[in-house]
């Protein structure tokens, strides 16, 4: 029998796991994954990781320089080890964090993007295999739309507003990645009492609105529903372009049997007698900063998950510093 995991593959939706433990993603058969320094910070810990943290501060020490350049190398080479386990499983393209610490730093985004896919190239990682995933600050987009004009493929993260996901697409970038249960989250905690579930979801309205309005206008930027909190947002969104989802809620839907019939439809979208109006974020900074001000849950969760990101980039970054000074 059919397990909701295959219904919902069925629907449409292209399943990404949302993991930097790469030992439990094969049981699940995504196309794709997704990681970020926290959650290769949890792998991190873990003892069967142990070589790739030896092999991240090898290199680390071979490039030389003081402390702080060998960490850095080493920091670079750990997210390349953990990108390069995963691409052995799956037959997708795996996205790799610029640090968080450069979300307000056009240029070193630029930069750091480009050595990370030289630092693919150099274990012989394909471009075309990798996502660069940035911060979708206005820094974060501008960057990004000239790296896809230089083929480098970018997951703009922590998508919380309407105005970010407009300015992403306008920017042509590869993929997105609302995060529907940070929103949810919010709206929890600053305006608590509604029934928050299924279609209710305030995280779930966000994606289903960007997409129809994606798919009404021609972009050709993938949607890609994220950080979910529990099954019910998943289903509510079965058909969208792509869902990540972390190893628990992947374990709950192939654990279950309940159909999980398609609900988003590129062709309804763009059949919808009611269009959503276009608008255009890309080349007005002082409208763009406007919006995200002007939304206090996007301006709260957006500079919040960068600071969560740079916090857990830097104590990875500790521990081998720690190592490379040892």
């Amino acid at each position: 029998m059919p397990s909701s995991l295959d219904y919902l593959k069925q629907s449409g939706t292209t399943v990404v796991s949302d993991s930097g433990d790469f030992e439990s993603i094969d049981a699940y058969k995504p196309q794709d994954a997704t990681t970020n320094p926290s959650l290769i910070l949890a792998a991190a810990n873990k003892k069967e990781y142990a070589h790739l943290i030896d092999t991240a501060v090898a290199y680390g020490k071979e490039k030389g320089g003081d402390l702080d350049s060998q960490t850095s190398a080493a920091m670079d080479r750990l997210l390349i080890a953990f990108g390069s386990e995963i691409l052995k499983i799956i037959p997708g393209r795996v996205s790799t964090e610029v640090d968080a610490r450069l979300s307000f730093d056009a240029e070193g985004t630029k930069a750091k993007a480009r050595e990370l896919i030289a630092l693919y190239k150099s274990v012989g990682v394909s471009k075309d295999r990798v996502l660069i995933k940035i911060a979708s600050t206005w820094e974060g987009i501008q960057a990004a739309h000239v790296l896809e004009q230089e083929g480098i493929h970018c997951n703009m993260t922590l998508i919380f507003g309407f105005g970010q996901a407009v300015a992403a697409a306008e920017a042509g970038v590869t993929l997105i990645s609302p995060f529907v249960g940070r929103i949810l989250d919010w709206y929890k905690q600053h305006q608590p009492g509604p029934n928050y579930e299924g279609d209710n979801d305030p995280g779930v309205k966000s994606v289903k609105h960007i997409f129809n309005y994606y798919k009404q206008h021609g972009y050709k930027t993938i949607v890609m529903g994220a950080s979910f909190r529990n099954k019910k947002e998943i289903e509510a969104l079965a058909g969208v372009d792509f869902l990540t989802i972390a190893p628990k809620l992947l374990e709950e839907l192939k654990n279950s049997t309940d159909p999980v019939p398609k609900r988003l439809s590129a062709e309804e979208a763009i059949s919808a007698k009611e269009k959503i109006p276009k608008v255009s974020y890309l080349h007005n900074e002082p409208e763009f900063r406007w919006e995200l001000l002007a939304d206090k849950m996007t301006f709260d969760k957006l500079h919040e998950g960068i600071a969560k990101f740079a916090e857990d980039g830097q104590t990875l970054k500790d521990l081998l510093r720690k190592k490379l000074s040892a």
